[in-house]
């Protein structure tokens, strides 16, 4: 994944978990909180099917991740 868009994915999710702890949120999402965590930092590249997860879990579409610019 290319370094801007894991940055942008990376804001997105902490902008989204809010107050939330990493547990709560992650149940929410569905992925472990390690995994969670890794995300947020962009330290880790996504897969297709955890993102598709993502947006399932949090209703929302991928160009509220990734706005059109």
């Amino acid at each position: 994944m290319p370094q801007n868009l894991g940055k942008q994915l990376a804001v997105f999710l902490r902008k989204q978990r809010g107050e939330q702890t990493y547990a709560k949120f992650s149940r929410k999402v569905g992925l472990p909180p390690s995994t969670l965590f890794r995300l947020e930092n962009a330290q880790q590249s996504i897969t297709l099917d955890r993102l598709e997860l993502i947006l399932q879990r949090l209703k929302v579409t991928l160009s509220n991740i990734f706005p059109v610019r």
